[in-house]
């Protein structure tokens, strides 16, 4: 059983990827054969204008992922735009999907209302297909995602089905695995975690940072006074505190609500477990930025088994579809 799985790559990952997909990947590793995909192509649909910071962050997503403890032995990954099997099944899958359904795809919509699209790029639209592409190339039976990828995922699996029906194939329907903490709102209190939303705690941000973030995350905005019981259900890090100090999350609730600790004294607690958690992915992002060559060497060696396994692939699909010369 094979899992794929990634990240685009416009940025360092963040705390939001973590709930979302990172730490289901690696309490799966063990379990299946697991691929990792740099989606620098992916990244080109809203940063095809800033090409050097895609540049730097296929080293920085790679570095995330090995950091976060997805062990180099066991997985696979791969740069997205040097396989050639997954650009050339985008172009197959696009012929079965019309620009209504893709329109229409819930994700594709707050995506482009987040980064104030009026109109859609021909890349922007056909994302959905591409990540089809991106998870049939190696037949993988199982995806780890965020909720919001879930319209995605189905999509994909329409395609896979319909693709099977018209010529014989016989492409793996992928299924959607989805993380056990789930989506994890920003620090504003949006909704969402994001990279373009400014309201990202960051994997690689140091023992600082994060105590300033935290510091400055949404509360009960109506609690102006320790002596003021709060309301834990409208507070940001309160929901921190639940997805990443599970333990002791029912004592503060309930403290909160008798106005037994302040804020302040919640938001120290909450900085002190996310430290511990990222203590441990910092020392081993420090070891790899000082080793590049290592991490272009995981790159490389996971792209090329990558282009094997595709085009092998990719050869008994064209065969199907009568395309293939002999």
């Amino acid at each position: 059983m094979r899992i794929l799985t990634g990240d685009r790559t416009t940025g360092k990952l963040h705390l939001g990827h973590y709930a979302g997909s990172l730490s289901s990947r690696v309490a799966l590793q063990d379990k299946y054969d697991t691929f990792i995909l740099l989606a620098d192509v992916q990244a080109l649909t809203t940063h095809f204008d800033n090409p050097s910071l895609i540049q730097s962050s296929i080293i920085d997503v790679a570095i995330d992922n090995i950091s976060v403890g997805l062990d180099p032995e066991k997985v696979t990954i791969i740069q997205q735009s040097q396989v050639s099997s997954i650009a050339e099944l985008t172009i197959f899958y696009s012929m079965l999907v019309t620009v209504n359904q893709l329109s229409h795809n819930p994700t594709i919509k707050t995506e482009a209302k987040n980064y104030g699209y009026k109109e859609m790029t021909y890349g922007f639209l056909g994302y959905p297909v591409s990540q089809t592409a991106d998870i049939t190339f190696c037949n993988a039976d199982l995806v780890p995602v965020g909720e919001d990828q879930l319209p995605h995922i189905e999509m994909c699996r329409k395609i896979v089905r319909k693709f099977n029906d018209l010529y014989g194939t016989e492409i793996t329907e992928p299924e959607a695995r989805l993380s056990k903490i789930g989506r994890l709102c920003g620090l504003d209190g949006n909704a969402k975690m994001g990279k373009s939303l400014g309201n990202a705690l960051y994997l690689s941000d140091d023992e600082a940072t994060v105590n300033k973030k935290v510091m400055e995350a949404v509360t009960d905005t109506n609690r102006i006074s320790v002596k003021i019981p709060g309301n834990p259900d409208v507070c940001t890090v309160y929901k921190y505190h639940q997805s990443f100090n599970s333990q002791e999350s029912e004592n503060i609730c309930s403290m909160c609500k008798s106005a037994t600790i302040g804020c302040v004294a919640c938001k120290r607690l909450l900085a002190a477990k996310l430290n511990a958690l990222l203590d441990p992915m910092r020392q081993k992002r420090a070891y790899y930025e000082s080793h590049l060559d290592e991490i272009k060497g995981l790159i490389a060696a996971g792209t090329a088994k990558a282009n094997r396994i595709g085009n092998e692939n990719l050869e008994k699909i064209k065969d199907k579809m009568h395309i293939l010369i002999k």
